[in-house]
This record gives C-alpha cells, structure tokens and sequence, in this order.
C-alpha cells in the first residue's frame, strides 16, 4: 500500500541548541512550525549561551553525529536541510559526507560563525572546511560579518558592498546567497537574493527596519523558515527561490515586531516565532497588517488635519465643509466605476458581489449628498480629486490584485477616522447628521471584508512578490491620496 504525500514538508535541521530557546534548533523547530512544515533536529553542538551571549560549547564525537543523521535519513525522506552551527572541522565533514550520500533535495545552509552578540562560533581553522561545504548547499544565508569571512575580506559597511561580496562568493562556489542587511544602519532594512549563475543575478527585497533589541536567533530563524517554504514548493512541483524568501521574510517581519512582548532574556530577546499563529489562527501572513503600519505616518497625518481636527471639533467653516462634499460627490461617481470594474475582474462570485454591492452603494452616497448637502453647488474636480481618481482606475486597469489593494484604503481609512469622528458628536454638532453615518457598523463590517479580501488575494501562491509589492505601492498611493483628500478643502489653490 503506498503510502498518502504529505500535507506539510518535511524539514531536518542540523544545528547546535540554545537552552533559552531562541536560536539553534530551539529556533529552527519553531520556524518550522510557524510556517508551515514539519520539523526535525540533528544536534550538532550543546551550547551554554543565553540571550547575552554564548558561555561554553560542548561537541559530540563525530561519531554519534553520523548515528544521529543515519537515523533520520535511514526512516525519513526529508524535503529540505536546514544546517547551522557545525562548530570544527569533523562536524563539516560528518556533514558534508551525509549530504552527498542522502542528496536532499533542498538544502539551505547557514553558515554560523559570528553570533548577532558578537560571539565566535567556528574554530578559526574550520573556515576553510564551511567555505569547502558551500557548493554541497543550494542556498547560504550569511550575516553581513559572516559573508566577510567566506569572501575572506573585510566587513562590508554599505549595501552595495554586501552584494559585492555577496556575487563574489556565488560566483566562486556555484550557490545562490540570501544577501542580508540587517547589521547595517538605516530606517530600510535591504536584503537580496543573489544568484552570479542567474539571468537576474540580485533580486532585491526593502522592508522598514523594525525598531527592536528582540533579534536573538533572527539568523536561525530566517534559514529554516526558508528551506521550509522551499520544501513546500519543491514538493508541489515548483521552486522559486525568491516567493519562499518573501514569504519567510513577511513571517520574520511579523515575528520581530512581537518579540519584545515575550520579555524574554536581559539581552538581546528572541523573535515571536508564533505570534502570528497566536494571533491569526492561520499559517499565512497578514499583508494588510503589515501595509497598516508601514502607513502609520500617514495616518497620523490624516488625523492632525486641520480639516479633519476643525470636522471632529464642529468649527470648520461651512463652505469648507461643502466644498468637501461636492468633491466626495465627484470621487463617489469613480470610485462607484472603479469597484464595478473590480467585481468584473473578481473570479471569486461573492467577491464579485461585494464589490458590485459596495460600487451601488457608492452611486447611492453620490445622490444622497447632492439631495441633503450639496443641491445646486457646482465645483470642478480638484486636482487631488482627480490625482486619485485617476491612479483606482489606472491599478483597476492593472488586475484584480492591484484593483483590491487600491480600493482598500477608502474603506479602512474612513471606517478608523470615522470611529473617532463619530465619537466627538454632540446633540448640537453642526454635522451631527453627517459625522453620524462614519460610525455605521454596516461600513466598518466592509471595510473588514475589503481587507479580508485584499489578504486573501496577496496570500495566494499564484500571486507573485514582484505583484505582491504593487499591490502595496498600489495601497500606498491611495493612503497618500486619502490624506490629501482631506487636506484640500484647507489647502490654498496652486
């Protein structure tokens, strides 16, 4: 009888132990799990380290090594490798000698020697032995000091320098590099998968820095979250490298901005290797989660707005207010076309609906407004009216990702300035009537559809990172849009 594939791949890491739990394969057998596979450990090193730093390393005979391994191998088929901490030459070439005999079929190896404490973690003659063990990996995932030691040149100090090295050291060991730059300054953190053999040798990945001293294991984790996304995809018959490096770097992103809640260590603290889990009940990532905070400035802004400040307060001036309105009646009558265009490209038929409902819902608004608020007012478009206008119905021009992620912040900003705004009204607001339909539970519910929606669609594995990042420049720009929308009833004309 054969036996049924397995839903989950099956991941194998071969690395040393962190007793705290935050690096080693402590770390590696949570990143699994987080994302999605099953995970297994071959202990290389028992290490006395903590989240200050590394005490004392303890070596097995090389030996029981290659009896921990055969174990694995002789009853497991194994998707992908993970290795880390291999600490002297023996260990490497028990390691390297098992590769070459089992040949798993993903193999991703971090080549641990500098700890983010600073800690040495190789023997110094062991550096030739890991740079020998490259060509036996597909995919290395060194630190910005570590990718000086396998170049055998000094620290880069710039980004470009990171690449430099990081295409040398492809070139001349025929393997991929996951180039990182979280050891660099700057408010971006850059990293780039770097393959000197491909046609496109540096596929870039920018993300804002999240401002944390939780980055214990963040190496650990990152390695092993990849190899399991690549296990996966190996196993549904594909393999692009770079999906599982987005997709592993969306988890890691997630995980760092909840490490500091674990309260873990007096050092650097661990990553939160399941608080999307927790949080979530889910495997994938939250895109819309994570485009909400990289927005928070624009947010911010949209809520100090003297318009919006002067609405909330009932002290804007009345032809402000109606001016406002004139240009939301012009916005509603495209925005009304742009989700009609949306539920025509949607392939889901309740998707299809709630886009459809929502662009009658919109015309709906449009006359309500010139009924009750704006009857015989006449206004041109203004020029941020038209700004946004015209970038909806470029992105709905664009597909059905671009045109969800486009649409979404009209919902969701309006629906969390409305929460706020519906709570200033009073019995005598002079726009009681108005500020009143912000907090209608009815719009905050589709808002929450629109985003559900919008994840949805940039969770799919049809969807690709290069289409995953328009989509957020797609919700960016409209977020920009939304701020200056408000802005203009107060802003003098140009």
């Amino acid at each position: 009888m054969t036996r049924p594939v397995p839903a989950v791949p099956r991941v194998l890491s071969i690395a040393g132990t962190d007793p705290t739990g935050g690096a080693g394969i402590q770390a590696d057998l949570k990143s699994i799990a987080a994302n999605g596979g099953y995970g297994m450990a071959v202990v290389t090193a028992l290490v006395a380290q903590n989240t200050r730093g590394v005490r004392a390393v303890h070596t097995p005979p090389p030996e029981f090594l290659q009896q921990q391994l055969d174990a694995v191998s002789d009853d497991v088929v194994i998707d992908a490798v993970k290795i880390g901490m291999l600490g002297d030459v023996a260990t490497i070439e028990v390691v390297r000698a098992w590769l070459d005999r089992v040949r798993p079929p993903v193999v991703v190896l971090d080549p641990v020697m500098v700890a983010t404490s600073g800690d040495r973690l190789l023997v110094p003659e062991a550096e030739q032995a890991m740079r020998d063990l490259l060509p036996a990996a597909d995919l290395i995932t060194p630190n910005v000091p570590e990718l000086a030691v396998l170049a055998d040149v000094a620290s880069a100090t710039s980004w470009d320098g990171v690449v430099a090295q990081a295409l040398a050291v492809s070139e001349r060991f025929g393997v991929a590099v996951l180039a990182k730059g979280g050891h660099l300054e700057g408010d971006l953190v850059h990293d780039a998968l770097v393959d000197a053999a491909a046609a496109d040798p540096v596929r870039a990945l920018v993300a804002p820095r999240v401002q944390t001293s939780a980055t214990h294991g963040t190496g650990c984790s990152l390695s092993s979250a990849v190899a399991t996304w690549q296990g996966a995809a190996v196993r549904a018959g594909s393999g692009d490298w770079f999906a599982s490096v987005d997709r592993s770097k969306q988890w890691l992103t997630e995980s760092l901005r909840h490490g500091a809640a674990l309260a873990v260590g007096q050092g650097n603290g661990p990553v939160s290797h399941l608080a999307g889990l927790w949080s979530r009940g889910g495997l994938v990532t939250s895109a819309t989660a994570d485009w909400w905070e990289r927005i928070a400035d624009v947010r911010d802004g949209t809520d100090a707005d003297p318009f919006v400040a002067g609405l909330a307060a009932g002290t804007l001036p009345r032809e402000a207010f109606t001016w406002y309105l004139a240009q939301d009646a012009e916005y509603l009558h495209a925005y009304a076309e742009v989700l009609a265009r949306t539920a025509e490209l949607a392939d889901d038929p309740a998707e299809a609906a709630f886009w459809a409902a929502g662009s009658a819902e919109c015309l709906e608004e449009e006359l309500r407004l010139h009924q009750h608020w704006t009857a015989g007012v006449r206004v041109d478009p203004a020029p941020a009216t038209t700004a946004y206008v015209d970038h909806l119905r470029g992105a709905a021009g664009r597909g059905y990702a671009e045109a969800v992620a486009a649409v979404l912040p009209c919902y969701w900003m309006y629906a969390d300035i409305g929460v706020r705004l519906a709570a200033a009204v009073t019995d005598d607001h002079p726009y009681r009537d108005w500020l009143l339909t912000y907090g209608d539970p009815a719009f905050a519910e589709a808002a929450a559809r629109a985003r559900a929606i919008t994840d949805r669609v940039a969770a799919d594995p049809a969807t690709t990172p290069e289409v995953r990042e328009r989509m957020w420049q797609a919700f960016a720009a409209s977020a920009h849009h939304e701020r200056a929308f408000f802005a203009a009833p107060l802003t003098p004309p140009t």
